[in-house]
């Protein structure tokens, strides 16, 4: 009995080894995860296009002819390379399309990972044969703007607000400005909007965008690394808070949209696999706004423009010509 007791023993404290070593493994495992998620989404250095492009699903091979006959009007117009500071110190870059009277501007802000000068290489053509100049931001931590951490609308809103001050300092008060946004900068205008905004703005386009970060990211997680969101999210929304200065779902689109005044156009692909068409349906409920809404069949993440360009176009045509003369 006691030769027993002693086997039962050991066995025991070997079983509780074995747990607490699972255990401390399973931790570490999750520890990593978080840390490789965090800092791959987060911060500018790890964030890459490239990983964009794949995890997006958006064939766009298929549209290049189009892209680069379009880049070739657009850089052969007259353009700036202008700076501003950001409330929090950063030099925030942007590339200016001075156009006509420079009274009818439209500033641009483009997707997670991406550069003013590449998202509205297609629809440049579009403002500018209509007499718009073109603003094209360089959002915070992307581009040639500064900063360390991503802000994925809820920094960038802010930043937003400087460059409306911006164009209104340089062509004037008689000024009328329109925010268009694709992805994260679609985000990043909708996020605006609930903000006083000056009255020279005065409409919002917003192209495929998401709610906020914390929801885009559970569905990134779920359908493509087939990871569940939690610990991931809530250690990201706590670093996040301590490093960046905002949490995850402090900004939400769907939200923000309860305190707009402007006219807002939303427009999206039902083929999205990245952030989901329902995510813009949610987004339209909630605005109280004059909205309108525009889904795309066949478009995949931010291809509306080049599945159905006279689709896109007919509807920024009948939203803007209400309000801009």
């Amino acid at each position: 009995m006691i030769l027993f007791g002693f086997f039962e023993k050991g066995y025991m404290n070997g079983l509780i080894i074995g747990v607490a070593a699972f255990v401390a493994v399973a931790a570490a495992a999750t520890a990593i995860e978080c840390v490789y998620f965090y800092r791959r989404t987060m911060k500018r250095n790890k964030a890459k296009k490239e990983r964009t492009i794949k995890m997006s699903g958006t064939d766009w091979s298929r549209h290049i002819p189009f892209i680069e006959e379009r880049k070739e009007y657009m850089l052969a117009q007259p353009h700036d390379e202008v700076f501003i500071k950001s409330k929090d110190g950063l030099k925030l870059h942007a590339t200016y399309f001075p156009n006509g009277d420079e009274k009818k501007i439209v500033i641009c802000f483009h997707g997670y990972t991406s550069e003013g000068m590449k998202d509205y290489i297609a629809l440049s053509h579009y403002y500018l044969k209509n007499g718009y100049s073109m603003l094209l931001v360089d959002e915070r931590a992307h581009g040639q703007s500064e900063g360390e951490y991503i802000g994925f609308g809820c920094l960038d809103r802010f930043d937003a607000l400087g460059w409306i001050d911006f164009i209104i300092d340089r062509c004037g008060e008689d000024v009328q400005i329109l925010l268009h946004g694709t992805s994260m900068g679609g985000a990043t205008v909708l996020m605006t909007s609930a903000l006083k905004l000056p009255k020279q703005v005065k409409g919002i386009i917003s192209d495929c965008a998401f709610t906020s970060p914390k929801y885009v990211f559970t569905h990134v997680l779920h359908s493509m690394y087939h990871l569940p969101a939690f610990p991931v999210i809530q250690v990201a929304d706590f670093v996040n808070k301590k490093r960046a200065g905002y949490g995850m779902d402090e900004c939400n689109s769907a939200k923000e949209v309860r305190k707009a005044e402007v006219p807002i156009l939303l427009i999206h692909g039902d083929s999205d696999n990245f952030v989901p068409c329902s995510m813009c349906d949610e987004i339209y409920e909630n605005c109280v706004s004059p909205k309108k809404k525009l889904i795309i069949k066949g478009a995949s993440h931010a291809e509306c423009y080049y599945v159905d360009t006279a689709a896109y176009e007919k509807a920024l045509n009948d939203f803007i010509g209400e309000f801009v003369k």
